[in-house]
């Protein structure tokens, strides 16, 4: 991610609104590190449950993160109001690659941007298995 141009608007999409919270702020100020982990998990999912492919609660295939990085540009703050973009960066038999960027509400520029690979396994045995087939024809419509 370090040799890659910042990330803009223009690099997604859709997104979805994410709001800071009292607590996210640190004692510097600003939105803590860690919580941008949080906003990247919420947006994923979101989308994921919104599209019909993540059912939380019975679904036989669930997402396990893997590896995740992020990469700050500029602080946020509690009350920004912000947005993330989702994209879908690499899709493997039963791996996706995620990338993510937090936007002020209005900027251009994202605050921050990230990633995180999620394998799909089976609730129960919690083995990989590959992705349905609906979730692969609905997540090749996310690459950007």
């Amino acid at each position: 991610m370090a040799d890659r141009p910042r990330a803009v608007r223009a690099d997604f999409q859709t997104f979805e609104p994410i709001e800071t919270r009292w607590a996210d702020n640190d004692v510097y100020g600003h939105v803590n590190n860690v919580v941008y982990y949080g906003f990247f998990d919420t947006a994923v999912n979101r989308r994921l449950a919104h599209a019909g492919l993540l059912d939380i609660e019975h679904g036989e295939t669930i997402g396990l993160v893997v590896e995740t990085g992020c990469r700050y540009h500029a602080a946020t703050a509690f009350p920004d109001q912000l947005e993330a973009g989702v994209k879908v960066a690499r899709i493997g038999s039963s791996s996706v690659r995620y990338e993510i960027a937090i936007f002020k509400q209005g900027e251009e520029k994202a605050a921050a941007e990230g990633f995180f690979v999620h394998v799909y396994v089976d609730r129960e045995t919690r083995r990989p298995k590959p992705l349905p087939e609906a979730w692969r024809a609905e997540l090749e419509g996310w690459m950007g």
